[in-house]
Order: C-alpha cells, then sequence, then structure tokens
C-alpha cells in the first residue's frame, strides 16, 4: 500500500473518554477516514458503515480479501433496525440478556449497507459493544461503524494500540489509545439466518452461556478448512489461517502429563537444531522445560481461562518480537473460554496440531 497517510495516537481514558478526543475521531469517520479503537474484545479498525467507499479502505489498509464481511458496531437499538431488514423475537430476547457485549448476530441485511460490507451477501453481521470508547465513538459519529480487527489480514489480533500501530501506522488516520482490551478474544458469532441458531465463531460469550437463552444453538465444525477465495463467507474468522504469528505455531492437544512431555522433546530436538524456541504457557508451567533455553511468555494460571485468552495474542507477537523461529504451546480444553481458544489456536497455527493421545499432526 502506498500513499501513506498520517497517523495520530490519541490516548483516551478507557473509562470516561474525554469528549472533544471522541469528537476529533467522530469527525474522521463522518469524513470517510479510517480510526482504530478499542473495545472489549480487541481493536477496531473503524469506518462509515454506510459508506461503501470508506468501507473499501477497511480492505485496502488491512490487505483483506474482499469476500471476507464486517462487522457492523451499533450503539442503540434504533441502529439496529437501521442495518438490518428483519429482527426476529430470539435476536430480541439475546440482545436483552448480552448486548451490550461479545455477541455478534448475523441478520437479514437492509439495502442501506453497502456490498463492500456485507462481501456482496445478503445478511449483516451486527454487535453491540460494551466498551465505553466504541460507544462514544458510535454516538458521536452518529453513524453504524463497521469494524473488523484493527490488525494486517491474518496477524494475531490487535489487544493494545501499540499492536495496531505495528500493523497499521500510515493507514489508518487516528489510533484511540484507550490502554490494551479486556476479554483479548473477538466476539462470538451467531447467525440467525437458519432454522437452528449457528455459531459461526466462538468468542468472547461461551457456548454455554449462549445455550441458557438458546437451548438448541448449535456449533459449525471448527476443523473445516476455508481458505481465501471469492466464495463470500458467512463470518470474519472462519479462514483457515487466521491470527497466525510470523513464526510456525506448534499446538499440542491431549492428557496434559502427556503434553507436558512431548512439549519438552519437541523444544529439545528444535534446541539442537539450532532453533531459537519460544512457548506459551501458563505461570504453574514454567517448569516445563527444565534447563532447556526456551523463551516462555505466560498466560496467566492455567484455571484462568478468562486470562489465558486475554493474553494469547500479545504473547504471539510478544515471542514474534523476540525472534523465535517456532512457537509451542498446548490447547485449554473446550468448554468455556477454552472453546474460543482453541479456535484462534487451530488457524494460528495453520492446523498444526499434535494430539498426543492419538499421536500425529492433524488439521
Amino acid at each position: 500500500m502506498s500513499n501513506a497517510i498520517e497517523t495520530r495516537i490519541l490516548p483516551v481514558d478507557p473509562a470516561h473518554p474525554d469528549p472533544a478526543t471522541i469528537d476529533m475521531a467522530a469527525a474522521v469517520i463522518r469524513a470517510g477516514g479510517l480510526v482504530a479503537f478499542p473495545t472489549e474484545t480487541v481493536y477496531g479498525l473503524g469506518a462509515n458503515a454506510l459508506d461503501p467507499v470508506a468501507a473499501r479502505r477497511i480492505f485496502a489498509a488491512k490487505e483483506r480479501p474482499s469476500s471476507d464481511p464486517l462487522i457492523v458496531h451499533i450503539a442503540d437499538m434504533e441502529q439496529l433496525a437501521q442495518v438490518a431488514a428483519a429482527v426476529p423475537e430470539l435476536a430480541r430476547r439475546l440482545t436483552a440478556r448480552f448486548w451490550p457485549g461479545p455477541l455478534t448476530l448475523v441478520l437479514p441485511r437492509q439495502a442501506v449497507v453497502p456490498n463492500d460490507v456485507t462481501a456482496g451477501g445478503e445478511s449483516v453481521a451486527v454487535r453491540m459493544p460494551s466498551h465505553p470508547v466504541a460507544l462514544a465513538l458510535i454516538r458521536a459519529a452518529r453513524t453504524p461503524i463497521a469494524a473488523p480487527s484493527a490488525n494486517r489480514f491474518s496477524r494475531p489480533s490487535p489487544t493494545t494500540a501499540q499492536h495496531v500501530l505495528d500493523d497499521l501506522h500510515g493507514r489508518v488516520e487516528i489510533v484511540l489509545d484507550g490502554g490494551p482490551t479486556e476479554i483479548g478474544l473477538e466476539s462470538t458469532v451467531l447467525s440467525l439466518l437458519g432454522k437452528t441458531p449457528l455459531v459461526l465463531r466462538p468468542g468472547g460469550l461461551s457456548l454455554e452461556e449462549l445455550r441458557e437463552v438458546v437451548p438448541d444453538v448449535a456449533m459449525r465444525q471448527l476443523t473445516r478448512n476455508v481458505e481465501a477465495s471469492d466464495e463470500v463467507l458467512a463470518s470474519p474468522g472462519m479462514l483457515t489461517k487466521h491470527y497466525a504469528p510470523r513464526v510456525p505455531l506448534l499446538v499440542f492437544t491431549g492428557a496434559l502429563p502427556r503434553v507436558q512431555q512431548r512439549l519438552r522433546a519437541a523444544a529439545q530436538q528444535y534446541v539442537h537444531d539450532g532453533k531459537q524456541v519460544g512457548a506459551l504457557l501458563p505461570e504453574d508451567e514454567q517448569g516445563t522445560f527444565g534447563e532447556l533455553p526456551v523463551q516462555v511468555v505466560g498466560l496467566g494460571a492455567s484455571t484462568d481461562l478468562a486470562a489465558v485468552g486475554a493474553r494469547l495474542f500479545a504473547g504471539l507477537r510478544e515471542l514474534e518480537r523476540r525472534d523465535v523461529d517456532i512457537i509451542l504451546t498446548h490447547s485449554f480444553g473446550s468448554s468455556g473460554r477454552g472453546l474460543a481458544i482453541w479456535d484462534r489456536m487451530l488457524r494460528a497455527s495453520e492446523g498444526r496440531i499434535i494430539d498426543v493421545d492419538n499421536e500425529g499432526e492433524r488439521s
């Protein structure tokens, strides 16, 4: 991408953003510009969701394929009616329970939503974020804001303003720096287009929480390979390669004692081969590699999956910054936040998964 633009970094209080700062950013949105801003999940790259030219700027800045739709962020239910052609009773129950928050609903779109936002599809993905900065920006802009994660396409999602700058400096007019995000994983995407509600992407809202409102909710098979193509995707975050660091990531899954044994063996082999090895592990597993020269980044306590999820992308970026040749980690189950963590690891590793209970690489 040529013709770099000046990127301004504006600090904001995440709980009580300064109205003058928000107004500056909102004016950029209304003028067709790009603003990166914090949400409770990750940082978003925002543009006027009703302006096709502005939407195309998002794709250009991220180098994102046009077949990958954008999520539209709103601040109130009036804006939902503005972008969604039909809001079924189930959607109203879900929004009453989980909005504002990390839940994205896929609904039939209104004609006012440009094809550039929906990737040409007849549905629109919508959510109402809970972060005070995000809500203030949408309200001040007086328009729904299309906002995928504020990173280069397929890179680990940004959970700090510095992550945004690492990927998008010179490609965005303003970065609102509200500190690190709370959840650190993108929203859960739920399609209400079919007879059975279908989770297209697990995220900050767990499947168990959804089932309290939608007992029959189904889950899309996570191991399905989806490659970048001209085919319109039903949701962001469905491609096989996504959230990936610039160095290979290898994920081990299975019974923990066997996983730790295989992690040590793999690290030993890589070190023997002259490789710089990095690892993402919970704080209580820091002794896994013994005296081996492995650079370990902590993910919090193994029992605190919220902390693990919040630190995952930042950990990948930190090890990448340290110039390691390989990153090793393991899965954290498939319940609660563990399912979203597993999905991100699956895509960040491009399917390089070692199941130690059924030894062999799988995808």
